[in-house]
């Protein structure tokens, strides 16, 4: 298989719990329960996407030796109607193919009409012995309270930035290819928090790059992330209260089409690198690993600058910054508007 048909996420998806990266609790608990069979006839996995809900849910189905003709995975999203839900209603009462249980994923079940809701309801409170129900949502707040109570609910974390840069350079080695520490970090940064949109942006930097070794400048120009020089002339003009050079930075973004909530993103990871190194020499070998050399160097100058005007207050004025550029008419305003406030005019 050529890289470029290569699906890096189904193709390194965990096939077991101890594959699974990022869910220690969840994997403990569930493990636990099946070795001492104490088996719930209803689960319900939440939490942002790509976080492995569905890969769990699969593992869990497998560990407990139901077959694949008795696993039925519904996406809610397409099938979410009251007569989907009396079908399924139905089939339950079958008893399974091969296997002692009969499990059902349902997908983005927060996607259900009220009605279907009420039809589901029926059946998790009184379902077959052979059946269990292992629901899936990014939004548990959309669902009636009377659809949790009768699940086991687990919250799924996101996993953290060092938990996905760690995943990358792994399937970019298994895939032969090498990429700088600073590439990886940003490849993980840009996944937000999603194992399965990492998977994807390392998919499309590797499926692009001409050669075997990954620099962080081909992963800005695959991505369409903004330069680092960009995010360094803005906390530039924020250190020094430059305001012309804060606002070139981010007027280049715009013309480079640079996603706001992006350079957001990238200049809080490199101000929170700046006050860790600043308050805790123990932070200083990771964050090194964690950045280019010019831009450790860059950092570091500024931890070390004792006039840089560079302080709590300023991450806490960029993530009001970040919560806003997505809901902004004009998206560089928030951004513009807090530097200067920051630069004091």
């Amino acid at each position: 298989m050529t890289k470029e048909h290569t699906v890096l996420y189904r193709k390194y998806r965990p096939s077991n719990f101890k594959e699974v990266l990022g869910q220690d609790h969840i994997v403990k608990t569930l493990g636990g329960a099946i070795n001492l069979g104490n088996i719930s006839h209803a689960y319900l996995f939440a939490g942002t996407r790509g976080t492995g809900k569905t890969s769990i849910a699969r593992i869990f189905a497998n560990e407990i030796k139901t077959t694949e003709n008795d696993i039925y995975e519904i996406d809610a999203a397409s099938n979410r109607g009251i007569d989907d839900i009396r079908e399924l209603r139905e089939s339950v009462n079958i008893l399974p193919f091969e296997s002692q249980y009969k499990v059902y994923i349902i997908d983005e079940v927060h996607m259900l009409t009220k009605e279907a809701f009420n039809a589901l309801l029926k059946t998790l409170e009184e379902p077959p012995k052979h059946v269990i129900f292992i629901l899936a949502t990014t939004e548990i707040e959309k669902l009636p309270d009377t659809i949790v109570s009768r699940c086991q609910t687990f919250q799924f974390k996101k996993p953290s930035q060092k938990i996905l840069k760690d995943l990358v350079l792994d399937v970019a080695k298994k895939e032969g290819f090498k990429l700088e520490p600073a590439s990886a970090d940003l490849i993980a940064l840009l996944g937000d928090g999603s194992f399965r949109d990492t998977h994807g942006i390392l998919q499309k930097v590797i499926s692009s790059s001409v050669d075997k070794t990954i620099s962080i400048e081909e992963v800005e120009i695959v991505t369409g992330a903004p330069k680092a020089r960009l995010v360094n002339d803005f906390i530039f003009g924020i250190a020094n209260k430059d305001m012309e050079t804060g606002l070139k930075a981010i007027d280049r973004a715009v013309e480079n089409n640079v996603d706001m909530k992006v350079f957001v993103r990238l200049i809080l990871n490199k101000l929170r690198a700046i006050l860790l190194i600043r308050f805790s020499k123990d932070m200083v070998k990771q964050i090194e690993g964690e950045l280019s050399e010019e831009d450790f160097k860059f950092v570091q100058e500024l931890a070390d600058n004792k006039e840089a005007n560079i302080s709590s207050e300023t991450i806490k004025e960029m993530l009001e910054v970040g919560e806003k550029v997505g809901k902004s008419f004009i998206k560089q305003l928030p951004l513009e508007l807090c530097l200067m406030k920051l630069t004091n005019l």
